[in-house]
């Protein structure tokens, strides 16, 4: 495990622990998040602990085309009780999931300093949110990072049955036309795996981020 300094580095991902954990320290300014998310590397940690950089083995990822939509769902879908839209609130999506409770974790890992750093992101036009509301309510949503072509998400929230789905669905529909590789969904859960994401060697997600970071800064 690497402790990071001022320098704008990261050590190779093949030097992660078993768990995943790559490195520890360094800053959350935008030009260190991009270098590491263009890396396949990523921030996670609680409140009163050092920043700390993972890269797991293997990854969980999401191809916008196999996004798994139960019956139920095209029901909900179907109906249009909900409304969605991108990018119109997100610094309240963050902060609400930041306050969803997390089965098995107490607080959050989305502190202060993060709403900060990826509010600046989504001012530079790289993070993004897709809202989904029930008249004039903020019901759902989520947010990530946009890489081109490969959309890092981060977290979602539901204030009503299905409406954090709802967001992701549309999602990758959307992103289904527009010819994205995959989504990053970083870590195994139960619940990403119901709704279609699967294992990925990390290599090979490695291997599609530098293809789709090809020419880019």
């Amino acid at each position: 495990m690497t402790f990071l300094d001022d320098r704008l580095i990261f050590p190779p991902v093949e030097m992660a622990n078993p768990e995943g954990l790559l490195a520890v320290g360094g800053d959350l300014m935008p030009e260190r998040l991009i270098l590491a998310y263009r890396n396949g590397i990523f921030p996670w940690f609680n409140e009163d602990s050092l920043i700390l950089w993972w890269c797991p083995d293997p990854r969980m990822v999401l191809f916008p085309s196999k996004v798994r939509i139960s019956k139920s769902m095209r029901n909900t879908l179907n109906r249009g009780h909900f409304k969605i839209t991108k990018d119109k609130a997100f610094e309240k999506v963050i902060q609400e999931c930041s306050n969803a409770p997390r089965p098995g974790q107490q607080g959050t890992w989305i502190t202060q300093k993060m709403i900060d750093a990826y509010v600046q992101l989504f001012k530079q036009g790289i993070a993004h949110s897709y809202e989904v509301w029930q008249g004039e309510k903020l019901v759902g949503g989520l947010y990530g990072l946009d890489l081109g072509h490969v959309f890092c998400g981060e977290s979602m929230f539901s204030k009503e049955n299905n409406a954090s789905k709802v967001a992701l669905i549309h999602m990758c529909r959307e992103m289904e036309k527009e010819n994205y590789s995959l989504i990053d969904c970083q870590l195994h859960t139960p619940h990403l795996e119901s709704l279609g994401a699967e294992l990925m060697p990390r290599a090979d997600y490695l291997s599609i981020l530098k293809r789709e970071n090809k020419g880019r800064i």
